[in-house]
């Protein structure tokens, strides 16, 4: 598993694994800018038109935090979208991360968008413990819910990957996970303690091995829950690796997987572009929920 990514030199990897180095619409300092300049203004939009619950504390410190964009009325059966934001687990919050509630709430999907601690001030198991608590908690919210879908983005990704393999019961629910969509996503941690990335993370090769979504595969516990891994056709190759690989390890262990590559992308439209009720994911979002048996 190891071979491919590391024959790459200090400075190639960094390349590989700096997404703003690959888009194909502007330069890498302009496409963050962009990226955080339209996620802010969709969330804003979103706020504007969804009937919303802001600022829901989930767990015990001040920084645990959950909005929840809701569907009009007051009908408690609704299927829940999750999703988890990206930024190397270091940048964006839920501020940015509302912009894609607006199509599916229309859709009566209620969304629930979490901050945790990002690096430096939270290491991986501290992220990842936070995420799990706030499942737990729009779970006990919302226990009448017709099912739990999580989507995530980049280390988002990641996340939803990791969170696919929770043991529940540390955490007094039982979700009914019914999809997963798995964006542009980082799934062997491996390669990221030998980039800059982990300058703020500082993880060892034991969390980023305990933390790799490929070395858990078996552990994934979620029945028939479909998932899908999507990448953008201007990720970077290591990104692609890492998509195809995880994958091919999903597939080989049975569970139901779908491969999606989204052409004309970057690593950040493929996830912008959400906001959008005709965008392929968003359609794939409402598919999955609204079309099973």
């Amino acid at each position: 598993m190891e071979e491919s990514w590391s024959q790459l030199g200090k400075e190639e990897l960094d390349h590989q694994y700096s997404p703003s180095h690959w888009s194909h619409r502007m330069d890498k300092d302009a496409v963050i800018e962009a990226h955080v300049r339209e996620t802010t203004e969709g969330t804003r939009k979103s706020r504007a038109v969804t009937r919303t619950a802001l600022n829901i504390q989930y767990g015990d410190r001040d920084s645990e935090k959950m909005d929840l964009y809701l569907p009009e009325g007051e009908p408690t059966n609704f299927p829940i979208l999750v999703y988890i934001h990206g930024g190397y687990w270091q940048f964006l919050s839920k501020e940015e991360s509302g912009f894609m509630a607006s199509p599916l709430v229309s859709h009566g999907i209620a969304v629930m968008v979490m901050d945790y601690d990002i690096a430096p001030k939270g290491d991986m198991d501290t992220i990842l413990a936070q995420v799990r608590c706030s499942i737990a908690a729009v779970l006990r919210l919302h226990p009448q819910n017709t099912g739990i879908y999580l989507c995530g983005h980049s280390a988002g990704a990641h996340l939803v990957a990791m969170a696919l393999c929770t043991d529940w019961k540390k955490y007094g629910v039982t979700p009914d996970i019914k999809g997963a969509f798995l964006v542009s996503g980082v799934y062997d941690l491996l390669p990221i303690i030998h980039t800059y990335v982990n300058d703020a993370l500082k993880m060892s090769r034991e969390v980023a091995l305990k933390n790799s979504p490929i070395q858990c595969v078996r552990q994934i516990n979620t029945g028939a829950c479909p998932m899908v891994i999507v990448v953008a056709e201007h990720d970077s190759p290591e990104f692609h690796r890492q998509s195809q690989l995880y994958f091919q390890s999903l597939k080989e262990c049975g569970l139901g997987v779908s491969y999606v590559q989204v052409d004309g992308t970057d690593h950040f439209d493929v996830i912008e572009k959400l906001a959008q009720e005709d965008y392929v994911l968003t359609q794939l979002i409402l598919k999955m929920i609204f079309d099973k048996p």
